[in-house]
């Protein structure tokens, strides 16, 4: 009577939710550091459209059944992928071998490679999650992906060794 019939959400739903806002986050992140990079624009886009398409998702979840959100993410996977394949040929061409300081001119492969891989891994496990309620298999994968990006940011921050060899514009965005 005159009261207003909430939908509970079950927990995974939720945890799926709070994943995508804090990979948004990361990704946004991700996007704000690129500003300092000769090659900004390129890697700007890079993050931010994962930024955006996972803040959606965060938002309203059954945005990954709409054409508009699938057809943006295809794209940037299929981009991403050609990408990270010329990457990963040249890590492998050149013998690569202190892939974490490696910086030649304003390519850094193997980080590069790794920020691409894991945008492309993380909306392709996006991809459908609309369509029914997410599993725990796809909500466990999502927070060991959603963890791991904030840990290895912290890991850098606080070892200041590893970041030594690096370029100034990449010290100094954060």
């Amino acid at each position: 009577m005159g009261e207003v019939c909430k939908e509970k959400k079950p927990w995974l739903s939720v945890i799926w939710q709070v994943c995508n806002a804090f990979m948004s986050f990361f990704f946004a992140l991700a996007t704000y550091v690129q500003i300092n990079d000769p090659d900004a624009g390129s890697w700007m886009v890079g993050y931010g459209v994962p930024a955006v398409l996972c803040a959606v998702i965060g938002w309203k979840p059954h945005v990954t059944e709409t054409l508009p959100w699938r057809r943006v993410a295809d794209l940037h996977v299929m981009i991403s992928s050609a990408v990270v394949a010329m990457l990963a040929w040249r890590l492998y061409k050149e013998r690569i071998t202190e892939i974490l300081q490696q910086e030649e001119g304003s390519l850094s492969p193997f980080r590069e490679f790794s920020g691409l891989m894991l945008t492309a891994v993380w909306l392709l496990l996006c991809r459908h999650s609309g369509r029914a309620p997410v599993g725990l298999l796809r909500v466990s994968t999502a927070v060991a992906i959603t963890v791991f990006p904030f840990v290895a940011w912290l890991y850098y921050y606080i070892n200041k060794e590893l970041r030594s060899g690096w370029p100034s514009h990449c010290k100094t965005a954060l």
